[in-house]
């Protein structure tokens, strides 16, 4: 069968019958609009989804304002705090103490850890502070003690360190910590630890550390105190002087409240000494070799009868005590424990005044921190002439009360 063409239509060949042209318009009209019926009823676009679409819209334009919006917030607050920190060195010097603090909270935390996954015991260290941290101080000052020493911490306590109940109301009032500092005799329970047992009944002014005591061992036992101390009192600094030197405790506290935004100080008279590499003589250092050619000095670091190191270098200490040298002489192993930290040495020589200057500079109003003699390492006979230094340098009996830190 084939289409032939037809005046009006088109025919079937093979057949008479023919569509005109009328008819085909309205079966073509007729066949779309059944489609669009058909369509709308199989496959009808949901309502709600145009809704659904709009206020997802809407939702992602709102939120995009609020980014934004909080994005020019966060921009102008950072501007703010910037603004402010650049305008205060002080505030710039807190925060890096701040951020030094929580390093070495941090550090002491992973090797407690470590400790316990070692399943090694814990130091008690690590849970003191739970109950005492809450007390902030500003100092803890340990005076360094020996068994034969109760005539110089008799004079001591006779002059500038106040008695029990003066001591405990500068505690709570002033935030100053002060205990005369020593450990056990190798016979552990013998007749010189009974004799400061009943010392320390009488007075209570007794930091008892886990250490032997001993000449050679006074690097031992500098880093026993620094831990001991940081464990029991959380201080801005801790303060290590000898038992034969004179110190005005206002004057002191004063002096180290001026640094105490500051990370990582370590305050005291500066000095460089030769290295002794000959035996016998006093303060010979066995690893003389460790520092070079003979005759060569030491480092720069400060002399042994007074100084000062803030919080987060007794923290490194106290983290790092078991890995720490020690050299001969205390003062010198302090030093070395700094090297290559990023430490602030601080040479104040109010630290280390003469016992005949120190009257004259009192009397001119630049009072001295500390008075010892320079010949003795301390102050000669301080056991005798300790109550003289203190009448003629003291900084007055006054000081301390009316003192603000």
């Amino acid at each position: 069968m084939s289409l032939k063409h037809h005046r009006g239509g088109l025919e079937l060949s093979g057949s008479k019958s023919f569509v005109s042209k009328k008819w085909t318009f309205f079966l073509c009209i007729g066949f779309f609009c059944a489609g669009i019926l058909f369509s709308d009823r199989m496959w009808p676009e949901p309502e709600s989804n145009f809704v659904s679409r709009e206020a997802s819209d809407e939702r992602l334009r709102l939120v995009s304002e609020d980014c934004d919006s909080s994005k020019k917030g966060v921009k102008r607050e950072s501007k703010d705090i910037l603004g402010e920190v650049y305008k205060s060195p002080d505030a710039i010097q807190t925060l890096d103490k701040t951020i030094s603090t929580l390093e070495m909270e941090l550090a002491a935390a992973r090797a407690a850890q470590e400790s316990i996954m070692n399943g090694s015991p814990v130091s008690d260290d690590f849970k003191l502070p739970e109950t005492v941290t809450k007390r902030k101080y500003l100092m803890v000052v340990g005076i360094n003690t020996a068994f034969s020493s109760r005539k110089r911490r008799d004079s001591v306590r006779a002059t500038w360190m106040p008695p029990g109940v003066e001591r405990k109301k500068l505690e709570e009032e002033k935030g100053i910590v002060m205990r005369f500092v020593i450990g056990h005799s190798s016979t552990s329970g013998g007749i010189l630890d009974r004799a400061i047992e009943a010392e320390e009944r009488k007075h209570g002014d007794f930091l008892r550390l886990e250490h032997v005591e001993g000449y050679l061992e006074l690097s031992a036992k500098t880093k026993a105190y620094f831990t001991t101390a940081l464990a029991l009192w959380d201080a801005d600094f801790y303060v290590k002087v000898d038992d034969d030197v004179h110190v005005n405790i206002a004057t002191l506290g004063a002096e180290l409240a001026r640094h105490r935004v500051k990370p990582r100080v370590y305050i005291g008279c500066m000095k460089s000494g030769p290295v002794l590499a000959q035996k016998g003589v006093r303060y010979h250092e066995p690893e003389y070799w460790k520092f070079g050619e003979e005759g060569n000095k030491y480092f720069r670091h400060a002399t042994g009868q007074l100084y000062a190191i803030s919080r987060d270098l007794a923290s490194y200490i106290s983290i790092n005590q078991n890995v720490l040298h020690r050299y001969a002489n205390e003062d010198v192993s302090l030093g070395s424990w700094f090297l290559g930290l990023d430490v602030e040495h601080i040479d104040d020589r109010r630290l280390c005044c003469g016992t005949t200057d120190c009257e004259w500079k009192a009397q001119a109003g630049n009072i001295c921190v500390a008075s010892f003699d320079w010949s003795c390492s301390g102050i000669c006979r301080s056991a005798d002439r300790m109550k003289d230094v203190h009448r003629r340098c003291g900084e007055g009996q006054n000081a301390l009360l009316a003192a603000s830190f």
